[in-house]
């Protein structure tokens, strides 16, 4: 038999194989101890669209948002030369703040959010030459 379930917000497909067949499952999605064998896979689901800078992007020369928030401060501007580790950005979420380093030494090409923006999970701040 087959059901779908939801782990933290994925939809997944299961095979059930009960022992004894189906009809000693008693009460729909009761499950007995210790008679049931559970393969999953996961249910594919529609990619997600993604910005442009998002898509086109080389993952070594940007610093994407690890969470969604606000921005409070930028502290670098484009032609500006970094450093490993260097401030980048000050984000805002949940009434705390989280401080965005450089991932690489470089030099600032483009800053792609400014203060009181908000941002998503993932979304690029800076790019590096």
């Amino acid at each position: 038999m087959k059901i779908q379930i939801a782990i933290g917000g994925k939809a997944y497909e299961v095979e059930v194989d009960v022992e004894g067949g189906e009809e000693h499952m008693g009460v729909p999605g009761h499950l007995p101890a210790g008679t049931a064998t559970i393969q999953s896979t996961r249910v594919p689901t529609a990619p997600r669209p993604h910005s442009p800078s998002e898509v086109d992007a080389d993952e070594s020369k940007v610093c994407r948002s690890p969470v969604a928030g606000i921005v409070a401060r930028v502290c670098v501007h484009p032609g500006e030369a970094l450093q490993l580790d260097d401030l980048l950005v000050v984000l805002e979420a949940m009434k705390m703040e989280t401080s965005v380093t450089a991932p690489i030494a470089g030099k600032v090409k483009a800053v792609k959010v400014a203060p009181g923006e908000a941002v998503k999970l993932n979304q690029v701040l800076v790019e590096f030459e």
